[in-house]
């Protein structure tokens, strides 16, 4: 987790540092980073409700793009330890159950400040019968993100695992 972290704020210093007018180099990268983010809250929360979510959805998408490309690129199993491991932090269930709760805790945010307590109607519509599905569903919901993350970086690191640990068979070193 230090590691991607560490990586995102040389990331930010580079990028922010001799800000101008016209981008360059740095600059340039982390302006089309928060292009990039900024089109997908549009996109996803509308035009009136996107600009005060940006920075937890940009926060998001940087920290799961770097935990996940941190492990596709280096192959962290074949550094061996005295105990323990070395993985993507994303390989983690921890980590991801902490990322799909704070998802969840700010889904009910917004939902809260932006309709009050009018917001739980939608537990009952379009009729009240669903209201135990419905609840169920926001229970399920973390459960099914965290899993669904850890279940893609762990495939992903076994197979680049078993891949680098083919590569002598294939050229001898």
């Amino acid at each position: 987790i230090w590691f991607v972290i560490l990586l995102l704020l040389i990331f930010s210093f580079l990028g922010t540092r001799g800000a101008d007018r016209i981008p360059h180099s740095w600059q340039n990268f982390m302006e089309s980073a928060l292009d990039f983010v900024v089109d997908i809250a549009r996109n996803q929360l509308g035009e009136s409700f996107y600009r005060e979510w940006i920075p937890f959805i940009g926060t998001l998408f940087l920290f799961i793009f770097g935990c996940n490309w941190a492990g596709a690129v280096i192959p962290w199993k074949l550094i061996q330890l005295p105990e323990g491991e070395f993985a993507a932090p994303t390989n983690d269930i921890n980590t991801t159950v902490a990322l799909a709760l704070l998802t969840s805790f700010s889904y009910f945010y917004a939902g809260l400040s932006k309709k009050g307590l009018g917001y739980f109607k939608r537990y009952v519509n379009p009729i009240p019968l669903l209201l135990p599905i419905n609840i169920l569903e926001d229970f399920t919901k973390p459960l099914s993100l965290s899993f669904r993350l850890f279940g893609n970086v762990l495939a992903d690191e076994l197979t680049v695992t078993v891949l680098t640990s083919l590569v002598p068979l294939v050229i001898p070193l």
